[in-house]
C-alpha cells in the first residue's frame, strides 16, 4: 500500500512541478516584459502560482488514483494498468502542452492567459491557421513537443512506483479508507483550499503590475475553467434589431463631460481625498427599522441628516460581486452571470481607480476577508487599484470570524489608514468593503434578539465609530466619504426577490469636503455613483457609457435599473416596471413606458460584454 501512496503523491507533486515549470519560461519569453522586476519577482511568480498548480495536479491526480483504488478489487494484469496509466499521462501531457504553447503564442496579441475565447476562432479551422505564419507554428511546435516528451518522462519515471496487484479483502478494505483519505486531500487541492473562496484565476493575483499576475496564472486552469462561459452573449435577450437598441441607449446615455451640473462640495474644494465604503447588505429596509421604537442604524440616521443624503437608490443586483463593478466601474449587473468571473472581459471595463489614477489619484482598496472570492482581486488590479489590502496581509489580536475580520476591527484600522493616506500629501482613493453584516450573522454584540438586525446594527456602530474618528481628525477638512449598498436584502422577509423594494439601498455622501445636508429625490442606482463623483471633481467620464450625473437637471431621463436572476426591474418617479424572462411575463407595470428602457438597458449590457 505504500508504493501506491507513493506513487499517487509523485503524480501530484511533478505535475505541480511541472506546472510550475511555465512560469520561468513564460516570463523568459518574454523577457522584455520582465526586465527589472529582479529575481524576487520571480519567486513570487511561482510562490503565487502554486495555488492553481495544485488545483491542476489534483485534477490530473484523480484518474491514477481511481485506477489505483480498482487495482485493489479488480483482477487486471499489471501490463493492463500500466498501458491504461501510461496513456493517460501521454494524453495529459500532450494536452498541457498545446494549450501552454498557445497560450506563451497568443499572449502578445491577446494581453491575457488562454481562456476559451479561442475556440471561438477555431469554429473555422482554415482562417484560423491562415493567420498563423510557417514560422510561429514550427517553433511552437518545437516548444510544445520539447515539453510534451519532458512532462512523458517525468510520468514513466513515477509510473515505476506504481503497484497494481490485487489485494486480499482485508488489504483492499484498509488500502480503501487510505485512498479515501488522499481523495479527501486531492479534491482540497482541486477546490483550492477550505477557505470560502474556490479556486478561480483571481487566487494567484498579487500585484498592481499585471503581467506579473498573468505570469502566475496556470493557463491550463485559465482555459479549461472559462469553457463554460461560450455563450453568445449578444443574442441573450434580443428584444431589438440593432440600429434599434442603439437609437434607444443612446437616448438614455449621459453627456459624459467633466463638469458638475451642481456641486455639492465646499467651495474651494477641487480634487478631495475619496473614500467609499461598500456596506455589506445595507438595505433600505432594515436601515429605517425599529425595535421598540429603537433605530437598527442609529448612525446611519444621524449620518443621513448630515450629508447628502439619496432617498431613491438601488442596488443594481442581489449580489455583491455584481454591486462592485456596478459602483466602481458603473457598469450594470447580469442576470445569471457575473463579468468579475470573467477577467479577460472585466479588465476592460472603466473604473473610478482608473480614472482617478490619470488625475495623479493614489488608489488602494481594503478588505477584511479573502478579495479572491469571486474574482475581485483580479477584477481590481486589472481595473486600476494599485494596492488591494485583505485578511492574507492584516495580523490582528482578535481571530478572524468566518468571512474574515469584523468591521470593528477593519473600520478602526481603516480609519488610522486615511489619516495616514491625508498626511503623505497626494490626493488619494482609498476603498472599504465591509463583512460582518453577511451571514452568518456572527458578531461580537449583542443588542437585538434578531441574529440578522444585531449584525446590521454592529456594522453600523463600525462604520459610524470610524466616520466620528475621521471627523475628529485633521484628514476631515478634505475628505469625501461615500457610502454606498452593496446590494439590499430580504427583509422583511415577505419581500419578493424581484420587488423593487426589495433592492433599495442607502447612498450617503459625508466628509469635511461637502458643503452641508442635502436631500436628493431623484431615482438613481449604483450604475450612476460614477458618473456623478467623477463630475464633481471636474473629471470627464464620458467611458461609462451607463452612468448619469445624478445632479444633471438635463436628460436624458433618470431612473434606477436592477437585475435579479432572470429579469430587470426599472424605477423612477412615475412608477415602476419589471420583467421576468423565465416567464417572459411582465410582473409589475406601473409605468409600462419604462419596460423599453429595462429591455434595452438588458440587451445593451449583454451585447457590450460580447464585444469586449
Amino acid at each position: 500500500m505504500k508504493r501506491r501512496l507513493a506513487f499517487l503523491a509523485a503524480v501530484f507533486a511533478v505535475t505541480a512541478v511541472l506546472m510550475a515549470l511555465q512560469k520561468p519560461v513564460f516570463m523568459a519569453w518574454y523577457a522584455a516584459d520582465a526586465a527589472g522586476l529582479g529575481a524576487g519577482a520571480w519567486f513570487e511568480v511561482l510562490l503565487h502560482g502554486l495555488s492553481l498548480d495544485a488545483t491542476v495536479a489534483g485534477y490530473v491526480t484523480v484518474i491514477p488514483l481511481l485506477a489505483t483504488l480498482v487495482s485493489l478489487w479488480v483482477p487486471l494484469s499489471e501490463r493492463f494498468w500500466r498501458g491504461f496509466l501510461t496513456t493517460y499521462f501521454v494524453v495529459i501531457s500532450v494536452v498541457t502542452a498545446l494549450i501552454f504553447t498557445v497560450d506563451v503564442a497568443l499572449y502578445e496579441h491577446w494581453g491575457f492567459r488562454l481562456d476559451a475565447t479561442i475556440l471561438i476562432y477555431l469554429s473555422d479551422p482554415k482562417d484560423a491557421m491562415a493567420s498563423v505564419d510557417w514560422w510561429t507554428a514550427v517553433r511552437q511546435l518545437a516548444l510544445a513537443a520539447l515539453y510534451a516528451a519532458l512532462m512523458i518522462w517525468a510520468y514513466r519515471q513515477v509510473l515505476r512506483l506504481f503497484d497494481g496487484r490485487p489485494a486480499g479483502w482485508l488489504g483492499a478494505s484498509l488500502g480503501s479508507l487510505a485512498l479515501l483519505l488522499a481523495g479527501g486531500f486531492d479534491f482540497l487541492a482541486i477546490r483550492g483550499g477550505m477557505g470560502a473562496s474556490v479556486a478561480n484565476v483571481s487566487k494567484v493575483y498579487f500585484s498592481s503590475e499585471m503581467f506579473l499576475n498573468h505570469a502566475a496564472t496556470n493557463p491550463v486552469f485559465s482555459f479549461l475553467s472559462t469553457l463554460g462561459d461560450r455563450d453568445d452573449y449578444a443574442a441573450a435577450y434580443p428584444f431589438f434589431d440593432e440600429a434599434t437598441r442603439e437609437e434607444k441607449f443612446s437616448a438614455l446615455r449621459g453627456d459624459g463631460t467633466g463638469a458638475p451640473a451642481a456641486r455639492v462640495l465646499r467651495e474651494g474644494v477641487v480634487r478631495p481625498n475619496v473614500v467609499v465604503v461598500i456596506l455589506e447588505s445595507f438595505a433600505r429596509t432594515v436601515m429605517d427599522e425599529t425595535v421598540d421604537g429603537e433605530p437598527v442604524m442609529p448612525y446611519m440616521q444621524r449620518l443621513k441628516s448630515e450629508g447628502v443624503w439619496f432617498e431613491n437608490f438601488f442596488a443594481n443586483s442581489f449580489r455583491t460581486d455584481r454591486g462592485e463593478v456596478a459602483i466602481l466601474s458603473g457598469f450594470p449587473a447580469q442576470t445569471r452571470m457575473s463579468i468579475m468571473k470573467l477577467p479577460a472581459k472585466s479588465r476592460n471595463l472603466p473604473s473610478l481607480a482608473r480614472s482617478l489614477a490619470r488625475e495623479g489619484y493614489a488608489t488602494s482598496f481594503a478588505y477584511g476577508g479573502d478579495l479572491n472570492f469571486t474574482n475581485q482581486a483580479s477584477y481590481m488590479y486589472a481595473t486600476g487599484w494599485q494596492e488591494l489590502v485583505w485578511q492574507k496581509d492584516l495580523a490582528f489580536d482578535t481571530p478572524p470570524a468566518d468571512w474574515g475580520y469584523d468591521d470593528a476591527v477593519m473600520c478602526a484600522w481603516f480609519a488610522d489608514r486615511v489619516i495616514a493616506l491625508s498626511e503623505g500629501g497626494q490626493p488619494f482613493l482609498a476603498g472599504l468593503l465591509t463583512l460582518s453584516s453577511h451571514t452568518p450573522f456572527d458578531v461580537p454584540y449583542a443588542k437585538f434578539s434578531d441574529r440578522e438586525l444585531n449584525a446590521m446594527a454592529f456594522s453600523d456602530e463600525c462604520v459610524g465609530r470610524m466616520l466620528d474618528r475621521l471627523k475628529g481628525s485633521a484628514a476631515w477638512d478634505n475628505l469625501l466619504v461615500v457610502l454606498v449598498a452593496d446590494h439590499g436584502f430580504p427583509y422583511p422577509k415577505t419581500l419578493s426577490y424581484n420587488e423593487p423594494l426589495r433592492h433599495r439601498i442607502p447612498m450617503i455622501w459625508t466628509g469635511g469636503a461637502v458643503a452641508g445636508p442635502r436631500e436628493v429625490e431623484t431615482y438613481a442606482s449604483q450604475i450612476d455613483l460614477a458618473a456623478t463623483l467623477l463630475a464633481q471633481l471636474g473629471v470627464a467620464h464620458d467611458d461609462f457609457a451607463y452612468s448619469k450625473d445624478i445632479f444633471s437637471p438635463a436628460p436624458p431621463r433618470k431612473f434606477a435599473y436592477y437585475t435579479f436572476n432572470d429579469g430587470f426591474g426599472v424605477v423612477d418617479s412615475l412608477g415602476a416596471a419589471v420583467w421576468d424572462a423565465t416567464g417572459d411575463r411582465i410582473v409589475t407595470e406601473t409605468n409600462p413606458e419604462l419596460l423599453d428602457v429595462g429591455r434595452t438597458m438588458l440587451q445593451t449590457t449583454y451585447a457590450d460584454i460580447a464585444a469586449r
